[in-house]
């Protein structure tokens, strides 16, 4: 257990953002934190005394935002839909990273092919973490926090290991759902290695359930993208509300492979709390041959990130 952590909150606390505490001398990873959720949880990880990172796209849009925070932040440049620039980001890294927060995603956008020639959403919502996950491991100290999605428990959603690119067909939300199952997979996966390794390092995967970001403006259809947004006004919780999951997992003692989410109602709206899997989520074999198979693409595998003592292992 890192040394800034709290004991536990029960379920019935109302655990938020006030509940943070004090992160000084901690180093935190967040990608995708020009916007949404991402940019929350380093405006308070960087209010509670943590050193944040912001590992976005833009750098300007980085910079533009941490000249709003209060704390310690610094912008690095970081796309997870190239490989090239994970690994960039990763071989520019000294020193102990205490916490990795794999926030950035895209959601039901139309189909694109990255640079490296894989589709874009399971590209930047599962291979980029994975590689970049695995590059960073030698440095992460404490652990590594997935954003996830309740909507990998939509019936019927599985991996498509035959087609994992959608190439022979493509439904924008299939594809999302796909990803943020990968996602669970991964983290499952990865604490499973830690553990088998004998890491103190721990995975732990969250969702913000229904909350109102701007990913819901980025879906492939104009008339989703409008009724998402009546939607949203209507019943999303507030932004702030869905990065609470990943503000308790990144700073609150959880056994590893933890999953959290709001504790409300079809865990949609409401204050951390245990998560529910589908069984998917769970099958070993999945995980394993999802990992196997993420290694091969991106060339970057678990057993071949070397480990000194005083880091992961």
């Amino acid at each position: 257990m890192a040394q800034w952590q709290a004991a536990p909150m029960t379920r019935d606390q109302h655990w938020t953002a006030a509940d943070l505490p004090n992160l000084s001398g901690a180093t935190f990873v967040v990608t995708g934190a020009t916007s949404g959720l991402g940019a929350i949880t380093a405006r308070e990880l960087a209010r509670a005394g943590g050193h944040v990172v912001l590992a976005v796209r833009s750098v300007v849009r980085g910079q533009r935002l941490a000249a709003t925070l209060t704390g310690s932040t610094e912008v690095r440049r970081l796309d997870l839909a190239d490989l090239s620039s994970i690994r960039a980001f990763a071989s520019e890294w000294d020193g102990p990273l205490d916490v990795l927060v794999n926030n950035a995603g895209v959601m039901a956008i139309p189909r694109t092919v990255t640079v490296d020639g894989f589709e874009m959403q399971f590209s930047t919502n599962h291979l980029g973490p994975f590689a970049l996950t695995n590059l960073l491991l030698p440095y992460i100290t404490d652990r590594v926090v997935t954003v996830a999605s309740n909507a990998h428990r939509r019936r019927g959603i599985d991996i498509n290991f035959e087609d994992i690119h959608s190439e022979s067909s493509y439904s924008p939300w299939r594809a999302y759902q796909q990803s943020k199952l990968a996602n669970l997979l991964f983290t499952r996966e990865l604490q499973r290695r830690l553990t088998k390794s004998g890491s103190q390092v721990t995975a732990h995967a969250v969702h913000p359930g229904y909350a109102a970001t701007n990913l819901q403006a980025r879906t492939a259809s104009r008339t989703q993208r409008l009724v998402l947004a009546l939607t949203n006004r209507l019943f999303a919780q507030s932004d702030m509300m869905g990065a609470l999951p990943s503000l308790y997992a990144a700073t609150q003692p959880l056994p590893g492979g933890s999953y959290t989410g709001p504790g409300g109602r079809g865990e949609l709206r409401g204050h951390p709390a245990p998560a529910q899997m589908s069984p998917y989520a769970l099958d070993e074999y999945r995980a394993r041959k999802l990992w196997a198979l993420s290694a091969k693409l991106t060339s970057v595998n678990f057993a071949d990130i070397p480990r000194d003592s005083g880091h992961a292992s």
